[in-house]
């Protein structure tokens, strides 16, 4: 159990440190499935999930969208010194991860202390702001899982960041990550996030796409020799995202990342963070994208959320889909977990939900998730027949002339041989709708 860490004023007044109490529990305010010291597939449930509060959604968010005005009144917004102000919500922050009982939180650079146009008075609001996390990171116990930079939101970026076709830019994103990376090392950070936004273009008619690709590889490759250098050990980061903002963006979906790493020999150091909201905006589910990145070694951390079946962009609602979350914690434990990464909230309240406990409600919600999918999945895996059903499907490749076939050992015509002599396959089932009731009846 974290210790509750206050600034000068309490942020979320009346409300007490969140804890398990089980799955009878009519508390609206505490853990019905997400009990950090219960094991399961030998590790507790803090160990497997990792859970981290996503700075940016949860304290920089207001409820903005294209339509209107913000509708989130934050009591830590109201002084104008930047430098303080960012005091304030770091404060609250640390308040609201404390209460919560989570291990680690995240960031993006500008989301925890204003940013202007001047890099060196940028790199010293965020070394100010560094020290005080030190100090909040001490007194709570709380870690940083990642840092970032945001390289999407300024107007300069309009075009990407690393693969923009103005150098000038491309140096001042160098600038942003250099600081972030500086800030990540300098706070223990476990790992470090390149989310591109914009690496990706609008129009090939005035795109270079080899050339943006490239410089894309060359900047990466620059980021970590110089985070290596400074000592920083943890693991890189690519998160996929198909589109929007930008029409085609070089890291659609996680084959893409994984080709994308592979061609430029990044492997070894990256790693991918996967989305929900990004895998089902790809046209997959977000089960698919675990597995991509699973099978090249490759599934580092999960960014926790879903999008709106009616919305064809990402929304970043929390998540609630207990069946698709217990499907994907199959994919995890068979797996072996994340590589280095956690499972971040990169979610937000809705618009209209305005209520200080609305950001409980929503994390509660979503730690509950995916704690209950973990057990599920674990009990699947250990009670039900679902793998033996998945190895009795491929069981032709495990002798004979099936496994000689995998072993390379055969030649076309062998192939061709075989299906003359042996005439007309069987017709086998899949099985398909036995085992969505199998993953409905342990749920």
């Amino acid at each position: 159990m974290s210790k509750i860490v206050l600034g000068d004023k309490e942020f979320f007044k009346g409300i007490d440190q969140i804890k398990y109490e089980g799955p009878e529990s009519d508390n609206p305010m505490a853990y019905r499935w997400y009990d950090e010291n219960k094991v399961v597939a030998g590790k507790t449930l803090k160990e497997h999930l990792r859970f981290a509060v996503a700075y940016w959604h949860s304290f920089t968010g207001n409820g903005t969208d294209p339509f209107g005005e913000p509708t989130h009144q934050f009591a830590w917004d109201e002084k104008k010194d930047p430098v303080e102000r960012a005091k304030d919500k770091m404060d609250a922050a640390f308040e609201f991860i404390t209460k919560m009982n989570l291990p680690y939180y995240c960031f993006h650079d500008v989301d925890v202390v204003d940013y202007g146009n001047d890099i060196r008075e940028n790199e010293r609001r965020l070394q100010i702001m560094v020290e005080y996390a030190k100090q909040k990171q001490a007194e709570s116990g709380v870690k940083l899982l990642w840092g970032t930079a945001n390289l999407f939101s300024h107007r300069r970026y309009m075009n990407g960041a690393a693969t923009n076709p103005d150098f000038h830019v491309l140096t001042h994103g160098a600038a942003q990550v250099k600081i972030a990376l500086d800030a990540t090392i300098a706070l223990n950070g476990e790992n470090y996030v390149f989310w591109g936004g914009r690496e990706g273009y609008m129009s090939l008619l005035n795109t270079n796409m080899k050339r943006e690709q490239e410089h894309f590889a060359r900047f990466l490759h620059t980021a970590r020799d110089y985070a290596r250098g400074q000592g920083f050990k943890g693991t890189f980061f690519i998160e996929p995202k198909p589109a929007e903002p930008t029409k085609h963006q070089y890291d659609y979906d996680a084959a893409t990342v994984i080709g994308f790493l592979r061609q430029y020999d990044l492997m070894d150091d990256f790693k991918l963070n996967i989305e929900v909201n990004h895998a089902t905006l790809a046209g997959h589910t977000f089960q698919h994208e675990l597995q991509v990145a699973a099978d090249a070694g490759a599934m580092g951390s999960i960014d926790a959320n879903r999008g709106d079946y009616q919305n064809g962009w990402d929304t970043d609602q929390f998540p609630n889909n207990i069946n698709e979350i217990t499907e994907a914690m199959l994919v995890f434990l068979e797996a072996g977990g994340l590589k280095g990464g956690g499972v971040n909230f990169d979610a937000k309240i809705r618009r209209n939900s305005t209520d200080p406990k609305d950001l409980f409600y929503a994390h509660i919600g979503g730690a509950d998730i995916f704690a209950r999918a973990l057990i599920t999945a674990d009990k699947i895996i250990q009670d039900s027949e679902y793998r033996k059903v998945r190895q009795e499907r491929y069981a032709s490749f495990d002798s004979g002339k099936g496994k000689a076939f995998e072993e390379g050992k055969l030649s076309l015509q062998d192939l061709m041989d075989f299906a003359i002599q042996n005439g007309e396959p069987a017709t086998i089932s899949g099985r398909q709708e036995y085992l969505e009731n199998l993953i409905n009846r342990y749920i």
